[in-house]
């Protein structure tokens, strides 16, 4: 690989760490994220049992997601992307912005509608990444003269 293909792959990696950081948190919290308990209005200890079950589920759902389209995105970048297949320098920041960008709208909606302020740094960052990546991985290498 040649230094732009590295640094692309060097994006990538650090966009599927963001994902799997999310992944992970909405995984394995016990309670809803700060910005929801504004949302909401109430603290965790607050909200009816039942309520908070189906929260959980959803975060776990979310999070499930999250973690599937990391490991395809792991995948894609460890072996077709490392052997120079084309459709992967496009199938990678595609899945990941498939998940960024439905995460950052739902963000977004939150953050105009309510007075939380939702999280969305990690997700802004990582779809960033991923485009940049994009953009190194079909740049031409400029060959010295």
């Amino acid at each position: 690989m040649n230094t732009r293909m590295k640094a692309a792959f060097a994006c990538h990696l650090a966009a599927i760490a963001i994902v799997i950081a999310f992944s992970m948190t909405y995984l394995f919290r016990a309670e809803f994220m700060p910005y929801h308990a504004v949302v909401v209005g109430m603290p965790w200890n607050q909200v009816n049992p039942a309520f908070q079950a189906l929260i959980l589920w959803l975060m776990r759902a979310v999070g499930a997601a999250c973690l599937a389209i990391a490991v395809l995105e792991l995948f894609l970048l460890f072996v077709p992307f490392r052997q120079g297949a084309l459709w992967a320098r496009w199938a990678i920041p595609a899945g990941g912005l498939l998940i960024a960008a439905p995460v950052l709208y739902g963000m977004a909606q939150l953050a105009l509608h309510t007075p939380a302020t939702p999280a969305w740094i990690g997700p802004a960052a990582g779809a960033l990444l991923l485009v940049i990546g994009l953009l190194l991985s079909l740049g031409r290498a400029h060959k010295p003269s």
